[in-house]
Formats: structure tokens, sequence, C-alpha cells
């Protein structure tokens, strides 16, 4: 039997093309149909390896609501750092997941680190508004501080999508995203993302990069992982020192 993380790489990559096929503008004549039948049945021979099942093998670009962009255009003055993505006008291209997959947190409860926020209630993290307003920011103090979700049951999360403030061009430091099955996050603890170069959250130095926050928030793939609580951690940014956050969203389905 083939290496099961190989197996994935191959589902993922027979996936893409399968919505390549089906969503291609240009007529591929006769063999279409067959071009099709071919990688499907592939999809569900990967599938069988994986344990994945039909829907994941048949997968739909999410639809993901994106509020107004509150700027147009790049940043003028990129810092030169080699923890710093370049930023960059293309669109975000679809992200696909099962079908079915919906925003697990949307009106979740939601836990922060500051019991006393200086702006905003932590309702506003999953209320689904993702305006650049201020009354829809809730913002804690300074310092690491993370806002935590509880999708109330463990699920098979595929992506989550990060809005710490869009209102301006800005970078949110030591941006760390876990998942855990416990809300102590003692059990089954999975690092999603992590941008905190130098350790200064102690969590961990991750390997992602910093990047501007824009009004299509921040995609985090989370491969289907599985977990019931998801944190997030940041520490100030280039706009100010407190920690801001708009709307975080979990995309999966409810784990069986």
């Amino acid at each position: 039997m083939p290496d099961l993380q190989d197996a994935s790489i191959m589902s993922h990559f027979i996936q893409l093309r399968i919505a390549q096929e089906r969503e291609s503008r240009p007529p591929l004549g006769k063999n279409r149909p067959k071009m099709l039948a071919v990688l499907l049945m592939l999809a569900v021979t990967v599938s069988r390896l994986t344990g994945l099942d039909a829907a994941q093998a048949d997968p739909v670009a999410l639809d993901i609501k994106l509020p107004i962009p509150a700027f147009i255009g790049t940043p003028p003055d990129i810092p030169e750092s080699e923890h710093i993505e370049k930023p960059t006008e293309e669109p975000r291209p679809p992200f696909l997941a099962p079908r079915g997959t919906r925003n697990l947190a949307f009106r979740k409860k939601v836990t922060l680190s500051d019991t006393n926020p200086i702006n905003g209630s932590p309702e506003l993290v999953t209320d689904g508004n993702k305006e650049a307003a201020d009354e829809n920011v809730l913002e804690m103090r300074r310092r690491l501080q993370w806002a935590q979700i509880d999708l109330e049951q463990l699920g098979q999360i595929y992506a989550v999508v990060i809005w710490h403030a869009h209102d301006s061009q800005q970078i949110a430091h030591d941006v760390v995203v876990q998942v855990a099955h416990d809300p102590d996050f003692t059990q089954n603890v999975q690092t999603l993302f992590n941008n905190d170069y130098d350790n200064s959250a102690g969590l961990g130095v991750g390997s992602d990069k910093e990047y501007f926050e824009n009004y299509e928030g921040r995609l985090i793939d989370a491969k289907g992982i599985t977990g019931r609580y998801v944190r997030a951690y940041s520490q100030g940014s280039t706009y100010t020192a407190l920690n801001r956050y708009t709307e975080i969203e979990v995309y999966g389905l409810p784990a069986e």
C-alpha cells in the first residue's frame, strides 16, 4: 500500500484537476467526459487508501462572504524583511473543501484571555460581521492575547479565516492559530499557523510569514484535522499595541 501522505497529496492533485476540468471555459471536445470519468475513478481509488469519504473526493470551492474593501492597492513602503510576505493585488484563488463544509464558528461561544476588553465584546468575533468599522472590532489590551472559539463538538476542520483589522494597511504580530480537543489546550494540540519568527510569544518559532491585513482575511489551510476548540493568538500590530479582531471563521464538517 502506498504511503498515506503520498496518497493524500495525490488525492489533492486529482481534486484540483477535477475542479479545473469542470470550470474550464473552452470546449474540450468529446474527450472531456472521458477525462472527468478517469479523474473521478482515480479520486475514489485514492479516497479508499486515505480513508476519505465521497464528499472529500468531490470537493467544491468554499463560499466565503467577503466584506467591502476599506482601501485599494498595496502598501507604498514595504519593510525589507525576510519575515514579511510581499502583498499582492491578485484575488485569492478558490479554496477547495468537501461538499457541505460550512462555518462551524458562526455565533459560537468566544472566550478571551483579556476578560475586560477595551472595546467590543467576545460575540463580535463570530457574529458574521466583517466590515471594517470600529463598532465591529474587538480590542484587547497590550502584550500577548488570544481569542478562543468553542465549536461545541469535534469537527473536521479544513480552513480557518481570520480578519484582525482591515481598516488600514497593517501587520498583526505573532499570529499563532492552534486547535485542541479541550478548552485548556492540553489534549491533541495542533498548530495550524505560526509567524512568530523570534518566539516572542513563547509558543515556539514559527515558519510562516507575517502579512498585511486586507478585506479577504487570512485563510489558513487546516488540512482536515479534528478539533473542538480554536485559539488565535496575537501581540499587537504595526498600527497599534492593542490586539484587534474583527472575525474568525472555521470551515469544516462535524466529526462523526
